[in-house]
């Protein structure tokens, strides 16, 4: 039977980690995640997802950083004030993990990406009687296929940051 379920934004997270001068991972993360979910655990190909960043809420744990993550060099969150994912297929991918292909949209620019999910976990009531589910994802994508070209060249070779990024997303839904 198909459930809906909403994101518990208090107890989500979008995370992202990238390469920086081509020698360390800076990870960052957004609040404020929303999205819903309509799931049935016995036709999980039936899943539809989608959810939505605030992309103003980028966090890396240095102002001047995030502020030039959300200028528009980087996410331009004044013009595209929120990354986006659509599901658009659902494959079973095993014991307790699926893959769900769908569409990505950063900075105006939207492609097809696959999240691989571990769950989503058996529903669970919580102590003031909702009934939740959690499940975690995650994806690599090119930055630069979304418009994300800002760069400088270093003077040990390679560029400041680097193309590829880590994406992870963990959530708790609650059914509606």
């Amino acid at each position: 039977m198909q459930r809906e379920y909403r994101f518990d934004a208090a107890h989500s997270r979008a995370s992202f980690t990238a390469r920086h001068m081509m020698i360390t991972n800076v990870r960052g993360t957004f609040s404020g995640v929303e999205g819903s979910v309509v799931y049935d655990p016995d036709k999980p190909e039936a899943t539809t997802l989608e959810a939505v960043i605030p992309a103003s809420t980028v966090d890396t744990r240095e102002p001047a950083r995030d502020t030039h993550l959300k200028s528009a060099d980087f996410l331009d969150v004044d013009k595209f004030p929120t990354i986006t994912f659509r599901s658009k297929k659902v494959t079973p991918a095993g014991d307790g993990e699926l893959h769900v292909t769908g569409d990505l949209t950063i900075h105006g620019t939207t492609n097809e990406v696959t999240l691989n999910v571990d769950g989503p976990t058996d529903e669970a009531k919580d102590p003031w009687g909702n009934l939740r589910i959690g499940a975690s994802a995650a994806t690599k994508i090119k930055r630069s296929a979304f418009g994300l070209t800002w760069n400088a060249a270093i003077e040990s070779g390679g560029f400041l940051v680097g193309d590829d990024l880590k994406i992870d997303l963990d959530v708790s839904l609650i059914r509606v």
